[in-house]
Formats: C-alpha cells, structure tokens, sequence
C-alpha cells in the first residue's frame, strides 16, 4: 500500500533553494558594482596622470597628440591604497621635436612604466611625484625627417630585410646616376652613427676615379645623427630600421614620469 506524504514537506528545501539563488545572485551583482567602481577610479587616475604628462611634455617644447594613459593591474582600488602600481602604459603620438633647429617628427612613442609609486593626494591634486621604478621606452622616427638632417636634396631612407636603405641622386664625372645602398647603426652619446658601406650606382663609369668619387660619396653620407631628446629621461640604448621608421629603444631607473626631461 502506498504512503502518500504532505506536500509541505517539499516547501522548505524550495525555499532554501531560493535563499541560496539569491544570494548568489547578490554576489554578483556586488562583484560587478565592484569592478564597475575599480574600473571608474582607474579612469579618473589615468585623465589624471595623463593631463600631468601633457604639461611636463609641453614644457620641453615638443608637440604631441593628447597622451593615452592605461593604469594596469586588477583590482586598481587596493593599488590606491597601497599607492603603488603595477604598470602605467602612456602613449605619444604625432610628437613634433627639434634638433639643431630641424624638425623631427616622432609619429608614435610607447613608454611602460613598472612599479608606480603616487599618493591619493598626488593623484588628485597633480601636486607630488608620481615616480616609476623603471621605464622603458620605445620611439619611432620617421624617416624622412631623418633623411633631411642629412641635407642631401633627393635623399630618401627606408628598411629592407632589417638593413636601413638609400637611394639618392649624384653627379658623378658629369654623369646623373642614382645611388642605392645599405647602411651599419650603431649609438652612441645619444647619437645614431650611420655608415653606408655598400652602395652601387647602375650606369658608373668603369674607372678607378668614378669607383673614388662613389666611396666619397657614401663616406659623406655617413654622419652622427642627433636624436630628439626623449621624455622621461629616457637613455637610447638601440636602434632598429623597420618598415614604419627608425624603432629607439631606450630604458630608465627611478624617473618622476609627471616631470619628464
């Protein structure tokens, strides 16, 4: 015979079972309040740090489109607190600099900073140093404000297989030829040294004279080139041709990243 049991029985577990859901779901809803308000903080600490950047960058009389700043790590709050973070990207473009009286056009400058140190007040005044453990630095030249620090009319530069390339007109025993060839970087004292070393020109005359007048040529070309002072006080430590321009790589230590230079 079978035993048929009150449907009450049933109701609690039910109701545990909801109390269980909603809470869970309560739980969500918090950790998302949360990561919308870590998230909202960040923001404001980046249109900070960024308005700072742009006033020391001005300062050193280089132009730039408005910096991006990105603070990284998760959660950003308990960073507030301890007023340490983890790693501040900023990123210049469109920088407009001098050197010797040349522009130079800088179309594009990425700076991380690693183990930020920046008090509450810092951060919300823009008064105090906000100082960076390391920096490391990554610029891009354009070439053809490399090639006019040249002063050769008709000089282009530009990257093949990682090697820097030239192509230029030249006179050469009354003939017009055009120059090609490749260049060795090397850097120094804040200088990139360029050194053509194998150039050719179709249609040289086959004398001992020509083949002098080439040489001279390519040992003329072959010059110390000043790079724009970079923010931060960032220090170049190589160079590399690419496709999009001359890549600067350069590092510092316990540099204030609100008062570059």
């Amino acid at each position: 015979m079978a035993v048929a049991y009150p449907a009450y029985e049933d109701r609690p577990r039910r109701r545990g079972r909801k109390v269980l859901i909603g809470f869970v779901v309560l739980l969500l809803v918090l950790a998302g309040l949360l990561v919308v308000a870590d998230r909202v903080a960040a923001g404001v600490a980046e249109r900070a740090i960024a308005d700072q950047v742009r006033q020391e960058v001005a300062k050193q009389d280089v132009r730039s489109a408005p910096p991006k700043v990105d603070v990284g790590g998760f959660p950003f709050l308990t960073q507030v607190a301890a007023g340490r973070y983890q790693h501040i990207s900023i990123v210049l473009t469109d920088v407009q600099g001098s050197v010797q009286g040349d522009a130079v056009s800088v179309p594009r400058l990425d700076v991380d900073a690693r183990n930020v140190t920046a008090s509450l007040d810092t951060l919300r005044s823009g008064r105090g140093d906000v100082i960076a453990e390391s920096v490391d630095g990554r610029a891009t030249v354009a070439y053809d404000s490399l090639a006019k620090m040249l002063d050769r009319p008709g000089l282009t530069l530009g990257e093949r297989d990682g090697k820097l390339t030239v192509t230029a007109p030249a006179d050469i025993l009354g003939v017009k030829l055009t120059v090609h060839g490749t260049a060795d970087l090397t850097v120094a004292d804040g200088k990139v040294a360029l050194r053509f070393n194998e150039l050719t020109a179709e249609g040289l005359p086959n004398l001992p004279l020509a083949k002098t007048l080439l040489a001279n040529y390519a040992r003329s070309i072959s010059v110390k080139v000043p790079l724009p002072a970079l923010p931060f006080q960032l220090s170049v430590g190589k160079v590399e041709p690419r496709p999009e321009g001359l890549v600067v790589t350069a590092n510092a230590q316990h540099v204030p990243i609100n008062s570059a230079g």
